[in-house]
């Protein structure tokens, strides 16, 4: 039998190491030959490692949120024959083995024999010896139903004695009288049992944080701690642009997707950065150095079940409203199923953050580094606002913008939202070229 080990793949694009977000395996686990082993993050993309050969995995080089380099070993597969990869192949055992190599998911794996101790299965950590159970129970767990007779039960009840608190000595865990009665005779205080079916809970639970949250949560920690933010709000009646994207709906064509406010927004953000251009940069702080461009590529703050993604419209200035919608709705489907690739979750220039029905009043969106803007849209309300004469019924919706202060001024942001506001209050405007 031979040892082969696979190696943290180089990802491409000069990434130097990657994040262990999953594992597929565990140590003992038969693998065929291009069976999915594991899968490790980047900075923009998901990728999983395939196993090139078939045999039993022996070894693990790491924990789930742990960061490899790119070329350290990741896993050891034993396989048939005298091994393949030299360049990778795992060390000699010349030397003495250590009795276990380090536990990987709470499960400790034997070494690997040399030619003079015989093989031995993996010992899972539950087999100990069973008078050492005995010596020293186990404390139970808060979540775990205690194991009792009614008797049992009825004298803790009556003692105020909760008998999560008890160990038990009986068959897989029973408490018996005798455990009763030393819990008593210890003088433990009596927790209060619950007599209406409410009880205090004092679980706790703690969760590594690991994935695409700990990639957000790094995003954040950055732009918050090195961008100086400046948030305008501005309200804005959208009662005209409603009544024409219904219009327009009405009227699509079977093979266009429905409109909703995003659409809009985005070809009156492309009008507005063509008259500030300003705004649509991004801004290297460490070298002191401001990008332009000329292209807009829009990033849409998108909700998916592992957490906040930005997949990105490219080239928003060069597509129509119909265009922007359906693209819109590729990439926001393409990112909540996880099939979004590296280019389609990066390069935006400006981004919009939208929490549709649940948009709240006001929102202080956080800028998506290194741009320099962010536009939020806020739920649509109708208020009674005065005309002159008479109070009349409108849809008011809030955009919540944030700007880097060091490179957008208050004037120009204000000026930036107002001239947004002016569009979608007068949605035709948005149509006309020029």
């Amino acid at each position: 039998m031979g040892e082969f080990v696979i190696k943290m793949p180089d990802v491409g694009e000069g990434v130097a190491e990657a994040e262990l977000v999953e594992w597929h395996v565990k140590p003992g686990d038969p693998v065929r030959e291009d069976m999915i082993l594991a899968a490790v993050m980047t900075d923009k993309a998901t990728v999983e490692i395939p196993s090139p050969v078939e045999g039993i995995v022996l070894w693990l080089g790491a924990d789930v949120g742990d960061t490899v380099a790119v070329k350290a070993p990741l896993l050891r597969i034993e396989i048939a024959g005298e091994g393949g990869n030299t360049a990778e192949k795992a060390p000699t055992h010349d030397a003495e083995p250590p009795a276990k190599i380090e536990p990987v998911q709470g499960k400790p794996v034997e070494a690997k024999p040399t030619a003079s101790s015989p093989a031995r299965p993996s010992v899972e950590a539950k087999n100990i010896e069973p008078e050492r159970v005995a010596e020293r129970p186990a404390a139970r767990e808060p979540v775990e139903r205690p194991l009792a007779s009614p008797a049992v039960r009825l004298r803790a009840q009556e003692a105020g004695v909760a008998l999560r608190q008890v160990i038990g000595t009986g068959p897989a865990g029973r408490i018996t009288h005798e455990d009763l009665d030393q819990f008593i005779a210890r003088g433990a205080q009596p927790a209060p049992v619950a007599q209406t079916g409410l009880a205090r809970k004092t679980a706790t639970e703690e969760i590594k944080v690991t994935g695409l949250r700990r990639r957000i949560a790094e995003k954040m920690r950055l732009a918050s701690s090195r961008i100086p933010h400046i948030t305008y709000v501005e309200e804005v009646d959208v009662t005209d642009l409603e009544d024409l994207r219904a219009t327009m709906n009405a009227g699509r064509k079977p093979d266009q997707p429905k409109l909703t406010i995003l659409p809009f927004l985005m070809r009156a953000l492309v009008k507005t950065i063509g008259e500030q251009p300003g705004v649509n940069v991004t801004f290297d702080d460490d070298a002191g150095v401001i990008t332009r461009y000329s292209a807009v590529h829009i990033g849409i703050a998108t909700q998916t079940p592992s957490g906040l993604t930005v997949p990105v419209v490219r080239h928003a200035e060069a597509r129509s409203i119909w265009d922007v919608a359906a693209e819109l709705a590729r990439l926001a489907e393409a990112a909540r199923n996880g099939t979004a690739a590296r280019e389609e979750l990066s390069g935006s220039t400006i981004t919009i953050s939208s929490l549709g029905a649940l948009g709240g009043i006001v929102t202080t969106p956080i800028i998506n580094h290194p741009e320099v803007a962010i536009v939020g849209v806020n739920k649509i309300m109708t208020r009674p606002i005065w005309d002159g004469t008479q109070f009349i019924p409108r849809k008011i919706m809030n955009l919540s913008s944030s700007f880097d202060h060091r490179i957008v001024d208050g004037w120009d942001a204000a000026v930036f939202v107002q001239r947004i506001k002016a569009l979608l209050e007068t949605p035709a405007l948005i149509f006309i070229e020029g």
